[in-house]
């Protein structure tokens, strides 16, 4: 019987400047793929000859799997049953985590082929660890929505749901609406809840805060968060 190929989960940096934060043992494994599913095919050509420059880049397979361009499955599992190993390489962090990694992850399970996660850089454990907050229990959300008064509920239900649980709430936003929505979270929640924000991680301009929602409203004004990478965490 044919050996199956393997899936690889890559992490990537979360900051241009952060191959700091990437084990050696990713590049030893990136040398030996040629099928990668990417989530951004400019960026994962720059962070493969980052990672080693006499990768040729134009003897790889890249695949795109984005939400506006769903992975092909098939390929993936005619690769898999071929004895292919695929590598996930996500825009950002650990791949499969709030990409569509996963579609091709539950492929490889499907086929019984091996799925092996990579240690990397995760913004949502990175953001936890670094808030002080619930990290025993915690829900990440993804996105809020994107319109009022949708995203003024789903911000109050989710202060109630974290109240009630003693739930560490952790959600992501467009970079461009970062500012946007703290002024949300300011407006609809308790002054005594508490926001972490958590801004470029793992760069040099790396910014991590934890305040009462009370205390923002004071401080909001310092910290300009437009077109940052982000992510928030909530704790009533």
């Amino acid at each position: 019987m044919k050996q199956l190929g393997k899936v690889y989960l890559v992490p990537t940096v979360l900051s241009a400047d952060a191959l700091f934060s990437l084990p050696a043992y990713i590049t030893e494994t990136v040398q030996k793929l040629r099928v990668f599913y990417v989530e951004n095919e400019r960026t994962a050509r720059r962070f493969l000859k980052a990672l080693d420059r006499n990768i040729n880049i134009d003897e790889l397979q890249l695949h795109l799997m984005h939400e506006n361009h769903a992975p092909d499955l098939a390929l993936a599992k005619k690769l898999l049953l071929e004895g292919t190993d695929i590598g996930i390489i996500s825009e950002a962090g650990c791949p499969a985590i709030a990409d569509p990694g996963n579609l091709i992850v539950q492929v490889a399970h499907q086929v019984r082929a091996t799925v092996i996660p990579m240690v990397g850089p995760n913004s949502i454990l990175l953001a936890l660890m670094a808030s002080g907050m619930n990290g025993q229990n915690f829900q990440f959300t993804g996105y809020l929505p994107v319109k009022n008064p949708e995203r003024g509920k789903t911000i109050k239900d989710l202060e109630a749901t974290s109240q009630k649980r003693d739930q560490t709430i952790v959600f992501i936003e467009t970079p461009y609406r970062n500012n946007q929505v703290v002024q949300d979270i300011l407006q609809h929640c308790k002054d005594s809840t508490r926001l972490c924000v958590a801004v470029d991680l793992t760069g040099p301009t790396e910014f991590i805060r934890t305040l009462t929602v009370k205390e923002w409203k004071m401080d909001m004004n310092k910290v300009d968060l437009h077109k940052r990478p982000a992510i928030f965490l909530l704790h009533a």
